[in-house]
């Protein structure tokens, strides 16, 4: 796999669903860094793969949860995105996004939170496909993109602003 076309995206799916949640609040955007797992050591928003039965809202919610020790208040749905990694690894990422949360961020075994002002996202430090849509979902915008990586270097990608 070259590129996006070189997919049939019309029967793609996910081997895994599941969902990255960013915190907004006073002009900062709560990320974390990622101690295990895929993309351990990058900094993202917390998330992760949806449970049996579950809706990627409740995955969103319940993975801040478990990842930093708070919950996110109406959390809304602002994007979907769908990677494809060059050695068959395939997944179906539903973004969300709050302004609000209760409780007290704090590190976990998996999580390490982090605040940035909107203006100094450590994007060298995320995964590159950050770039192209965490600026968007900050102006409000939905989205839906489609990323082909080599481990984790992107080889190809696609961006719709919705």
């Amino acid at each position: 796999m070259q590129s996006l076309q070189d997919i049939d995206w019309s029967c793609w799916q996910g081997q895994d669903i599941a969902t990255l949640t960013f915190i907004v609040q006073h002009g900062h955007i709560l990320l974390m860094r990622k101690k295990r797992g895929l993309g351990a050591g990058k900094i993202n928003g917390p998330g992760g793969r949806l449970e049996p039965g579950e809706t990627p809202l409740e995955c969103a919610i319940r993975e801040v949860q478990e990842e930093l020790c708070i919950k996110p208040v109406n959390p809304q749905f602002c994007g979907e995105s769908l990677f494809q990694f060059a050695d068959g690894y395939s997944i179906h990422v539903h973004t969300f996004l709050a302004s609000e949360f209760t409780g007290t961020p704090q590190e976990t075994d998996e999580a390490i939170p982090l605040w940035f002002a909107l203006d100094q996202i450590p994007y060298s430090e995320m995964w590159a496909d950050d770039i192209l849509w965490i600026p968007e979902m900050l102006k409000g915008n939905h989205f839906r993109g489609r990323y082909l990586f080599d481990d984790d270097r992107m080889v190809d990608h696609h961006l719709d602003i919705l």
